[in-house]
């Protein structure tokens, strides 16, 4: 049997339904501008930006528990989160953030709670990153050749996967 969810956004922040079930738990659903969204590759978590605590920062939310998770030390108070993309389960979330102005493309991990800066002394603006279910790529936008291009970032045969359960 297929579930379909239907997410839009609207006047009144992320709203959606279940079929014709009821409507997603006041949580999810709220007054403030909620964008850019991004779901993991097992479809469980949602990745969206926010400005529910007055700053624009990166939100996950487990669709089947219907809570929010923690994401201790990703967000930051003097940096702006935009652009979130999820592994398969979630594990790695790879997003954009502008301190300087200037954005860096940056990994979070949920197991180790770090995050690593993926783009930092890289020449040229990036834009739009977006990682592979694994964990391992990151493909993203770069006007490094005064053009918009295409990247791909290899972390490296080293790097712990992100395997599906």
């Amino acid at each position: 049997m297929a579930l379909s969810v239907a997410i839009s956004f609207g006047l009144g922040g992320l709203s959606g339904c279940v079929g014709r079930g009821p409507q997603p738990p006041a949580a999810l659903d709220s007054y403030y501008r909620d964008q850019q969204p991004a779901l993991s590759g097992d479809g469980r978590l949602l990745a969206f930006v926010s400005g529910r605590d007055g700053t624009q920062n990166i939100l996950l939310y487990n669709l089947q528990r219907q809570q929010f998770i923690n994401l201790p030390n990703l967000n930051r108070d003097d940096a702006i989160a935009e652009s979130p993309s999820l592994s398969y389960s979630g594990r790695y979330i790879v997003y954009l953030a502008s301190d300087r102005g200037r954005p860096e493309i940056e990994l979070y991990d949920r197991i180790t709670r770090r995050t690593q800066v993926l783009s930092s002394g890289y020449r040229g603006w990036v834009r739009h990153p977006k990682i592979s279910p694994d964990g391992r790529y990151i493909v993203f936008q770069t006007g490094r050749r005064g053009q918009w291009d295409i990247e791909i970032l290899d972390r490296g045969p080293n790097v712990e996967l992100d395997r599906r359960q």
